[in-house]
């Protein structure tokens, strides 16, 4: 039910908070005590303190404060307090400027570590997914335009091996703005050729829609069955049923159930032709999809849910799984991989290149995590390494208050050869709140649009 959706986005949520900032403040903490800092308290949350308990040596506070969303350790620190006589050399302010530089960075640096160690656990355990086996492009769309055809196998994209379908779309994402990129396929017969595919005439919304299907490069899952049919809607009326399999819409092969949707969802209002197999005979059905608003954007819809044929998933389906070794390598590799390709996102945005919309706040990253949890243990921890890798970005920017703030501060220092002013701080500080407080007002209403 509804109540029990929220409940479980609710616990994925919190889940997902607390495994990031507890990594993100033990990068401060721990390099803060190897270099002799004292650490008065580590506290998960901001806020008052409503559950605390002291610890070690040096009684440091273990905290949960009420507002989750984020976390801090509090170091001895002349600027903040007094500090004891007995405690001034393990003042954090008194560090040398490149051991204040370890303790700030390694808060980011956790979470990128936290991403790689997630990343190569999913390929030891193996990750699922689906071989890059193209189905006939739709005439006219790049793919057709540059020979690609059905039944091509995707091996290498711009002299990078392609293992399955999601990792060709995730390096075809990273080519955006390029004006094509050298793709590899090996054919029927098992030769092997490489084709050049135009990316320049896709716009920026396209890569932010579904731009797989622009391209005209298509999952060859073979022909989608109907699972369920909804009573009322323009697919009942029409006379499909469960068990029907869509081969063709309108004289174009549908390889998927994507295909079919992308075709419906062009033709809201349109008469369009549905050819299915049912018992072994092809048998036309004439079909007018519903008019619905989706964004702004009219979309059409039959009303029915399709799946893949078991048989054509079987013959699609790997599993992507490496040892230990390799699959730290290739942590690292997409964690350095998705680090870049955040940056690249901001600059971006920043330029107008790409929409303001993708920025998300903590509605739509509640929902996400409840999603990924839905959908297993292995998409679960994928999110939480994406979220991470964000966060570690994100926190090394150089804006005040954030962990790349304070280095930009230090690295004045250096060039400089003394602290900034304490006038400085004070302006950056305000710059900083300012910033972070319109890129939150921007989020929560990105946030709030996407469920309203």
């Amino acid at each position: 039910t509804g109540v029990i959706g929220v409940i479980q986005k609710l616990l994925a949520f919190i889940v997902t908070l607390g495994v990031l900032v507890v990594f993100h403040e033990l990068g401060h903490y721990l390099v803060a005590r190897l270099v002799g800092v004292k650490v008065m308290r580590f506290s998960v949350g901001f806020g008052r303190v409503v559950w605390s308990r002291r610890f070690g040596p040096d009684r440091t506070e273990w905290a949960l404060s009420a507002i989750p969303l984020g976390g801090y350790v509090k170091m001895v620190d002349e600027r903040e307090a007094d500090v004891l006589p007995s405690d001034l050399p393990r003042a954090f302010n008194r560090q040398s400027v490149w051991r204040r530089i370890l303790i700030v960075a390694a808060g980011p640096i956790a979470n990128l570590l936290l991403a790689v160690l997630l990343f190569a656990g999913t390929y030891v355990a193996g990750v699922p997914g689906q071989r890059p086996l193209l189905a006939p492009p739709p005439v006219a769309s790049p793919a057709a335009s540059a020979g690609f055809a059905g039944g091509d196998l995707v091996t290498a994209l711009d002299g990078e091996p392609v293992t399955s379908w999601q990792d060709l779309r995730w390096r075809l994402l990273k080519a955006s703005g390029t004006n094509s990129v050298e793709v590899e396929v090996q054919r029927d017969d098992g030769s092997k050729v490489t084709r050049l595919l135009p990316l320049a005439l896709l716009t920026s919304s396209d890569w932010e829609a579904n731009f797989m299907s622009t391209l005209g490069l298509r999952a060859d899952l073979g022909a989608p069955v109907v699972n369920e049919v909804l009573a009322g809607k323009p697919a009942a009326s029409a006379g499909i049923r469960p068990g029907d399999a869509i081969v063709a819409i309108d004289g174009t092969t549908v390889r998927s159930p994507a295909d079919a949707a992308a075709i419906t969802n062009a033709h809201p209002g349109d008469r369009l032709t549905f050819t299915l197999r049912r018992d072994g005979a092809d048998v036309p059905i004439q079909l007018i999809p519903d008019t619905s608003d989706q964004n702004g954007k009219r979309v059409g819809i039959a009303g029915m849910r399709l799946g893949v044929d078991p048989a054509a998933a079987e013959r699609v389906s790997i599993v992507v799984r490496y040892g230990v070794g390799e699959a730290l390598v290739q942590g690292a590799r997409k964690t350095w991989d998705l680090s870049v390709f955040t940056l690249k996102m901001l600059g971006r945005i920043l330029t107008g290149d790409a929409s303001l919309k993708n920025i998300s706040g903590p509605l739509t990253m509640a929902d996400f995590a409840g999603q990924s949890a839905q959908a297993g243990a292995l998409t679960f921890i994928g999110y939480l390494a994406l979220i991470s890798i964000s966060l570690g970005v994100l926190n090394l920017l150089p804006v005040p208050l954030l962990d790349g703030g304070h280095l930009m501060y230090y690295l004045a220092e250096i060039i400089k050869g003394s602290p900034v002013s304490d006038r400085v701080l004070e302006v950056g500080q305000r710059i900083g709140m300012a910033v972070l407080a319109m890129l939150m007002a921007l989020a929560l209403f990105n946030d709030i649009s996407r469920l309203f």
